[in-house]
């Protein structure tokens, strides 16, 4: 089964992101899908059923340590329940398997460090799947923002949203603490794009937040500061129509990207505009991140390359969390140290 260009997968769960990641992994030029493992019988036959089921001689587990103890695979994607992510990641680093985590990486910066502590022992790569970031929407964004065409960056805001349908309300079952809730499962989308375009980590967060019995938060609202008047605004909910875009504001005009999940046949769209009078929007060929960042991480593990999402940047974007849920819960501004 084994192919020297290509990276051999294994998925490790039956999540409902399947639904775009295994074909992602199918379509992949450099990546194989090998095995698939799940803890319900039969989970893992009905998922590949549902998603490739073109595809022959996938070995399919009811247990997830068989599928780590599986040495025709060498990369794993990790699209657990939150709080496991952490542990199951350091079982697969320790396999020597390279991991691509669903965020979030984890739930603690304690966690995270250990993992990367692990991976640079185990000589593995590991990556937080924020999939969104290799679409190139993001690059034009960025490509304007260093051009200087809006000037120096002072204000970002980050908007996501969705109403919540019965289908989903597995995420509202445990706490913030659990990993339940608005924040780790859309939240941390808002807090990663807003923090692209500065050059260092927030200095203090400052949160409000609605909360629902079980603990976790369904609707989240803050701001980022990152000295000398610069803030990035994040708003979130599981109460609202669907939104997700971002805004940057610089001295001398803005770039808005207006659909960051991009579902298919979407069509991506970038506007800005500058105090002189220019106006432009820009529609772009629509790409399938998903399928992007599997490339990447296969690109980056075959050819010994670092990723473009660092373990440093998600150990940022992990403080960064847990000082916004502390701000929300105590009713204070929250210093970062």
């Amino acid at each position: 089964m084994g192919n020297n260009s290509k990276l051999r997968w294994g998925i490790l769960g039956a999540a409902r992101v399947n639904e775009r990641l295994l074909p992602a992994i199918v379509e992949a030029q450099n990546s194989e899908l090998v095995a698939i493992a799940s803890r319900r019988p039969g989970a893992a036959a009905q998922t590949l059923a549902k998603y490739a089921p073109q595809l022959q001689g996938v070995h399919m587990y009811d247990d997830l340590d068989e599928l780590l103890d599986d040495p025709d695979v060498q990369a794993v994607y990790l699209p657990m329940a939150n709080h496991e992510h952490a542990e199951w990641a350091l079982r697969a680093i320790d396999q020597g398997k390279h991991v691509l985590c669903e965020k979030p990486m984890a739930l603690t910066v304690a966690d995270i460090e250990a993992i990367k502590a692990a991976a640079y022992r185990r000589h593995v790569t590991v990556m937080e799947g924020f999939m969104y970031r290799f679409h190139p929407q993001h690059a034009r964004v960025l490509e304007l923002v260093r051009s200087g065409l809006i000037g120096e960056i002072r204000s970002v805001r980050a908007t996501y949203s969705f109403m919540m349908r019965p289908a989903r309300m597995y995420r509202l079952a445990e706490s913030v603490e659990r990993g339940g809730g608005a924040m780790w499962d859309i939240g941390c989308y808002a807090i990663h794009s807003a923090r692209l375009f500065f050059d260092q980590a927030p200095l203090a967060v400052t949160a409000m937040a609605k909360y629902v019995e079980s603990g976790a938060d369904v609707t989240n609202s803050g701001i980022m500061d990152f000295g000398d008047g610069k803030f990035a605004h994040f708003d979130f909910s599981f109460e609202r129509a669907r939104r997700s875009e971002y805004e940057v504001i610089g001295t001398k005009g803005g770039v808005k990207c207006h659909t960051v999940w991009q579902l298919p046949g979407d069509v991506p769209v970038i506007s800005w505009w500058t105090e002189d009078g220019q106006q432009c929007e820009e529609r772009l060929p629509a790409a399938n991140h998903f399928r992007l960042e599997i490339e990447h991480f296969s690109d980056c593990v075959l050819n010994g390359k670092p990723p473009l999402l660092s373990l440093d940047d998600a150990r940022i974007n992990c403080q960064t969390i847990v000082a916004a849920l502390q701000s929300a819960a105590q009713g204070q501004r929250v210093t970062l140290t």
